[in-house]
C-alpha cells in the first residue's frame, strides 16, 4: 500500500477568502515503510499573507517572489500523489485549499486521484478527551520534534509520518531521518514479531553424574556452616 504523509502551509485559513497554499511537503511510505522519497515546494500565492499566518509559519512573500506559482508545480505534485492513500492531519483543512487550487486550474478534486484519511480522526479514536495537535501526539509517542520552532509543511510531514505508524501499531522503531529529497536512504525499521506460546516446546538440560555431585557436595558444606539446608528440607517434603 501507497501512502503519502502530507501537510500544508497557507496564507491564512479560508480558500473562500482567495487564501492560497505556500508550501507542501510529501513523504511517501509503502506497505508501512518510508522509502525516503520526498516532495517539497514552495509557492508563490500571488497575493498578500496574513500577518497571523506569518507568525505560524515564518513564510513572508518576500521570500515567495521568486518560487513558482502553483499551475507551474500541478503536474508534478499531481504525479507524486497520484493513486496513493493521504495522510493528512486534519485533512478537511489541507484537502480544502488545495482543491480550490485544483479548481483554479480546472482540475478535479483531490479525492478523485488519492483516497484520504485524515489522522486526526485516528488520533482522537485512540486517545479520546486528550490533546491531539501534531505537539501532543509527538510528545505521546517520544517523537523529537525540537526543531519545529515555527511550522513547516516537509517536517512536519516527516513528524506525521513517524506519529502515525507508531499511533497505529506494528512499528518498533522508525528513523525517517528528516532529510532531504535528496537524501533518499531507506529508512530502518524494526518490528516486534507475536510468538505463539503455545508450541513451543522447553528443552531441559539434564545434569550430569559429576555436576550432581558436586551440588551435593556444596549442599554438605552450607548444612555445616548454617546448621541447616532449605533445599534439601524442600526436597524431603517433596518425596514424602
Amino acid at each position: 500500500m501507497r501512502q503519502i504523509i502530507l501537510d500544508t502551509e497557507t496564507t491564512g485559513l479560508e480558500p473562500e477568502q482567495g487564501h492560497r497554499i505556500i508550501e507542501i511537503g510529501c513523504v511517501e511510505v509503502v506497505n508501512r515503510r518510508p522509502t525516503g522519497r520526498t516532495y517539497h515546494q514552495y509557492i508563490n500565492p500571488e497575493r498578500e499573507i496574513d500577518a497571523g499566518a506569518v507568525d505560524v509559519h515564518g513564510l513572508d512573500n518576500e521570500f515567495l517572489f521568486d518560487k513558482p506559482v502553483f499551475a507551474d508545480i500541478l503536474s508534478e505534485f499531481v504525479e507524486f500523489v497520484n493513486d496513493s492513500e493521504l495522510v493528512i492531519h486534519n485533512a478537511p483543512f489541507d484537502v480544502g485549499f488545495i482543491n480550490a487550487e485544483f479548481k483554479r486550474e480546472g482540475t478535479p478534486p483531490i479525492e478523485t486521484l488519492c483516497q484520504v484519511l485524515d489522522s486526526l480522526q485516528v488520533a482522537r479514536r485512540q486517545h479520546p478527551g486528550q490533546r491531539n495537535s501534531l505537539d501532543a501526539l509527538c510528545r505521546r509517542y517520544e517523537v523529537d520534534n525540537s526543531r519545529r520552532e515555527l511550522h513547516g509543511a516537509l517536517l512536519d510531514a516527516q513528524l506525521l509520518a513517524e506519529v502515525y505508524l507508531l499511533m497505529t501499531g506494528g512499528q518498533g522503531a522508525l528513523s525517517l531521518g528528516r532529510h532531504s529529497a535528496s537524501d533518499t536512504g531507506s529508512a530502518e525499521v524494526k518490528t516486534q514479531r507475536r510468538v505463539n506460546r503455545d508450541k513451543l516446546s522447553l528443552r531441559v538440560q539434564r545434569p550430569s553424574e559429576a555436576e550432581l555431585a558436586a551440588h551435593e557436595l556444596f549442599l554438605d558444606r552450607l548444612e555445616k556452616d548454617s546448621g541447616s539446608c532449605l533445599w534439601r528440607q524442600e526436597e524431603t517434603k517433596t518425596v514424602g
